[in-house]
């Protein structure tokens, strides 16, 4: 029954790795945009692009963190 409720729970905690992969996509989707935009401002908006990147990756890293710590630690 514990192991049923840890597959679970770590099922609906990979949920978060979708919408940060989802997030990822819309952070270079305006960075296409804005540099289509604005060509001038490349190396800035691909500075704030990194960070946003960044982020949204660092998310994704926590919601993996929190799935191996309730199938291996709980």
């Amino acid at each position: 029954m514990l192991e049923g409720a840890k597959l679970i729970g770590a099922r609906a905690a990979t949920i978060a790795l979708a919408g940060a992969a989802v997030g990822i996509g819309n952070v270079f989707s305006s960075l296409i945009h804005s540099v289509a935009r604005n060509p001038s401002l490349d190396k800035q908006l691909f500075g704030y692009a990194i960070l946003g990147f960044a982020l949204t990756e660092a998310i994704a890293l926590f919601a993996l963190m929190m799935v191996f710590l309730i199938l291996f630690v709980f």
